[in-house]
């Protein structure tokens, strides 16, 4: 069990659309009941996310990172080397991160466990590259094209999405794939996961109209794991090969790496607190 924390601060983001300023309040509630009230506030987009120099700064010892997953990982990647501890809270679409770390449970309520003593900490399995680190998972494969779709949605609405969907349905379907190095067997996208046991590589399947089907609404709903998919590999490295230059997506964040690209786990710089 940890210790309470005294001098939380808060990451948010402003403009986005799962902010909400009830929620907020409760957020600084949850801390002043726990005698622990915000010692700062980062404010998104306008301000920056702290890195370790400011939060020593300001002696935080906990960082409320009330966002999306990107910026949870960007915030964890600015961090390192702070002796403090992150604590996700869900304020983005998808929350992969949160659920995994403290369940399906609403930010006052994770917030009041972390500052009462009730949680965790530690470092949290990743998948590193040379270009890149992912805290929850990396995609690779010209199915993350279906991304780009998922954003247009979230900003323009479904009609503009439609627009783009048959693009990205010719791109996961007709585009070179990926593949596991030693694994003959190609995929419009390969899904790398942080296990304590190593990195798991999934590739997704398209070999039907429903399995294609499956994909689009899995994509468009947030979650790329809900489609269907096989397990290709796990270890220490993974290493993935293409004929082209292979799209990546680092905790929805999108990149682009030539081929092979090398991937290993490793272990976040900074604690994380879970409550589950």
């Amino acid at each position: 069990m940890t210790s309470a924390f005294t001098r939380p601060a808060l990451v948010c983001n402003v403009q986005s659309g799962s902010h909400d300023p009830a929620i907020r309040d409760a957020i600084e509630e949850a801390c002043r009941a726990a005698g622990a009230p915000l010692a700062a506030t980062f404010e998104l987009p306008d301000g920056d996310i702290p890195d370790a120099a400011a939060l020593r700064a300001k002696q935080i010892d906990l960082l409320l990172v009330w966002t999306g997953d990107g910026t949870i990982n960007a915030a964890a990647r600015a961090a390192a080397g702070w002796d403090g501890a992150i604590l996700p809270l869900p304020g983005g679409t998808l929350n992969l991160l949160s659920k995994a770390l403290h369940g399906d449970r609403p930010a006052p309520a994770i917030l009041a466990d972390a500052l009462g003593g009730k949680g965790r900490r530690s470092p949290i399995p990743t998948v590193r590259s040379a270009a890149g680190e992912a805290f929850i998972t990396i995609v690779a494969g010209p199915a993350t094209r279906w991304a780009e779709v998922r954003e247009t949605m979230r900003q323009d609405g479904i009609i503009e999405a439609s627009r783009a969907a048959p693009d990205a349905l010719e791109e996961m379907m007709n585009s070179p794939g990926v593949r596991v190095a030693g694994h003959g067997k190609s995929y419009p996208a390969i899904i790398l996961t942080p296990t304590k046991r190593g990195v798991r590589a999934d590739g997704i399947l398209t070999d039907g109209a429903t399995d294609v089907l499956r994909h689009g609404l899995a994509w468009l709903g947030g979650d790329f794991r809900d489609g269907p998919s096989e397990e290709v590999a796990q270890g220490e490295t993974i290493i993935l090969e293409g004929e082209a230059p292979i799209s990546l997506e680092y905790d929805g964040e999108l990149a682009e790496a030539g081929s092979p690209v090398r991937f290993g786990l490793a272990a976040s710089a900074v604690d994380f607190v879970a409550t589950a």
